[in-house]
């Protein structure tokens, strides 16, 4: 199978890494990664991962919720009721930041559809793309939504969108400079993109190391700080407006995390693990588990 072996950081370019451990894919190969980091912009990246068209097999599990919907087992279920509410919250989010009742939204990697039917709902124009064959037959299904694969993100039209949303997905995008650059033509001048992804600098993730279930290797390919975020954007002429903590992230993450330490969830620990890490980000979302950056067009890129 063909893999892809970093010599240089896929952010900002430097060969200058070290290696910080190994991480078993838990989810469904049990296959072991190596995880480096780079000595200049922070990201960490995951090693010798399969390329864009070998990856799929690594997503082929009940337990990858966002494309299968699925609501086994208790993680599943509270992961399910959470993201109910999680995505009014979103709506609300988009609406502020872009400071529009309604306008054009692309969501990539939609999943299902879940975000998508909720801003249909608000009255927005909506517009999805997933790489998962699957993931959008079942949107077609549950919301009667047509959503695009994901290769179609290079035919969107330029200087459209009002909000582009990346609900933890830009950690799965192989093509990294490549989307980024694409996201950036897609945006409107005064549009909003919206990208969340975990924080391995958080307090959770710091005391679980290998363990931390959001390093999900092979299927996430970086792992983000927000010093490797900022420099991500300022190569392609975007600024980051506004970190948002995502609080619920640190205790579905944390649950994982422990039955992946120890071999089975242990609930009071790591709630209490989830609750350390959100009190340690109250007053510093860059600190939270999961972060929605709020990102913008740079000054100079408007000029």
């Amino acid at each position: 199978m063909p893999t892809i072996h970093y010599s240089n950081c896929p952010v900002c370019g430097s060969g200058q890494q070290h290696s910080v451990f190994n991480v078993k894919d838990y989810t469904v190969s049990g296959e072991v990664f190596a995880v480096a980091e780079c000595d200049r912009c922070s990201l960490r990246f995951t090693q010798d991962v399969p390329d864009q068209e070998s990856i799929g097999p690594y997503y082929k599990s009940e337990d990858y919720i966002s494309h299968t919907n699925t609501s086994k087992g208790i993680i599943s279920k509270l992961y399910q009721a959470v993201r109910t509410r999680t995505m009014k919250q979103k709506a609300g989010i988009i609406k502020k930041f872009t400071r529009e009742k309604t306008g054009h939204l692309l969501d990539l990697g939609c999943g299902t559809g879940t975000f998508l039917n909720t801003m249909r709902g608000e009255s927005w124009q909506v517009a999805g793309l997933e790489p998962d064959a699957d993931a959008r037959a079942m949107a077609k299904t549950l919301y009667g939504l047509e959503v695009a694969p994901a290769h179609e993100l290079y035919q969107q039209p330029e200087n459209f969108y009002d909000a582009i949303t990346l609900w933890h997905v830009l950690e799965h995008v192989h093509e990294l400079q490549a989307y980024v650059a694409q996201l950036r033509k897609c945006l409107k001048t005064d549009g909003v993109l919206f990208i969340a992804v975990p924080n391995y600098t958080s307090k959770d993730a710091t005391a679980y190391q290998q363990y931390w279930a959001a390093y999900d290797v092979p299927r996430h390919l970086y792992h983000f700080s927000p010093k490797a975020m900022e420099t991500l954007m300022a190569m392609h002429g975007l600024q980051i407006a506004t970190y948002l903590p995502m609080w619920f992230d640190s205790f579905y993450v944390d649950m994982l995390s422990s039955k992946y330490k120890s071999g089975k969830t242990q609930y009071v620990s790591s709630g209490l693990h989830g609750l350390s890490s959100n009190i340690n980000a109250i007053g510093n979302a860059k600190a939270c588990s999961s972060v929605i950056y709020v990102i913008q067009l740079s000054p100079e890129a408007i000029e």
